[in-house]
């Protein structure tokens, strides 16, 4: 049987992170709610401290925070390039497509990083992440310009891949 050593760095890191996600749904900032915050998030952290694995608080560096912010304006990029992109070909139909599944190698080890890029890909319209086996990701694109790996890679991973390895790895 594992037991668990408490680590108070990563109850802080969990306590902030689900503060963060609880003043984030929150609309009112009445002192009640600031109070419960801390409270409910207090005992949320406590509980799971020892299941949040995902993140260390290495992450919580500013060099990540940037990165962190630099790969939320890359993905909204791509969100709205392939939404353009999509919406082009539903409003043409005579527009020919060419869905198929492709597959690429990844350079993530992390197996958060890699879920963050396969929930990357699969929310940007036109691809949909299929299936990862060890580092090879396995995406449905709507038009394959190409299925050479490395091709594929560049098209679709490579702008994602490129922040992940350096918050991830």
């Amino acid at each position: 049987m594992h037991t668990y050593k408490f680590s108070l760095k990563k109850f802080i890191y969990t306590f902030v992170i689900v503060l963060l996600v609880w003043y984030g749904f929150t609309t009112f900032v009445a002192p009640a709610e600031l109070i419960t915050g801390v409270i409910v998030s207090l005992i949320i952290a406590y509980i799971s401290v020892k299941n949040f694995n995902c993140c260390d608080p290495i992450l919580m560096m500013p060099s990540h925070i940037f990165y962190f912010i630099k790969y939320f304006f890359v993905f909204i990029g791509a969100l709205i390039k392939s939404n353009f992109d999509v919406a082009r070909r539903v409003l043409t139909p005579n527009l020919p497509i060419n869905p198929g599944i492709v597959t690429f190698n990844t350079k993530l080890t992390n197996d958060f990083a890699k879920m963050v890029l396969a929930n990357s890909i699969t929310l940007t319209p036109g691809t949909l992440t299929i299936d990862i086996i060890k580092n090879k990701f396995y995406i449905h694109w709507i038009d394959v310009t190409t299925e050479d790996p490395e091709q594929v890679y560049k098209e679709i991973a490579e702008p994602f891949e490129k922040i992940l390895l350096k918050i991830y790895n």
